[in-house]
């Protein structure tokens, strides 16, 4: 799997961390001080990256955490079939079928961004 382990406390607003075995990206992250038996608190808040849902965790800043490692790639729209589009990865040249996100507007030649992780990819 695509991922590594830090501490809690390296993490930040905008980077990314697996909650319940899901990518996601952090909104925020707290700190409370450390009481009077034991180490601070961390608090994150995050967004998953690839289905949206909210989720959150609380735990020691020296706890080890899973960080998810996302590839943000480069792609070009070769062609377009209802809902679905083929798109070209630009770096190896693979080509990747993807659901046309809702609202969007593509067609072949457009270059686009995505994430990838795994088998999971988003278009930004």
């Amino acid at each position: 799997m695509a991922k590594q382990q830090n501490e809690v406390r390296d993490l930040q607003e905008g980077s990314y961390v697996m909650i319940d075995d899901a990518a996601c990206r952090i909104d925020a992250y707290s700190t409370a001080k450390p009481g009077k038996h034991g180490s601070a608190k961390a608090r994150v808040e995050a967004r998953g990256v690839f289905d949206g849902k909210k989720r959150s965790f609380s735990q020691p800043v020296d706890a080890k955490i899973w960080v998810p490692i996302i590839e943000r790639k480069q792609g070009q729209v070769v062609s377009v079939d209802g809902d679905d589009m083929q798109i070209m990865d630009l770096e190896t040249y693979e080509t990747i079928t993807m659901r046309i996100p809702d609202g969007e507007d593509v067609s072949p030649d457009d270059e686009i961004e995505f994430l990838e992780m795994e088998d999971q990819r988003k278009i930004l």
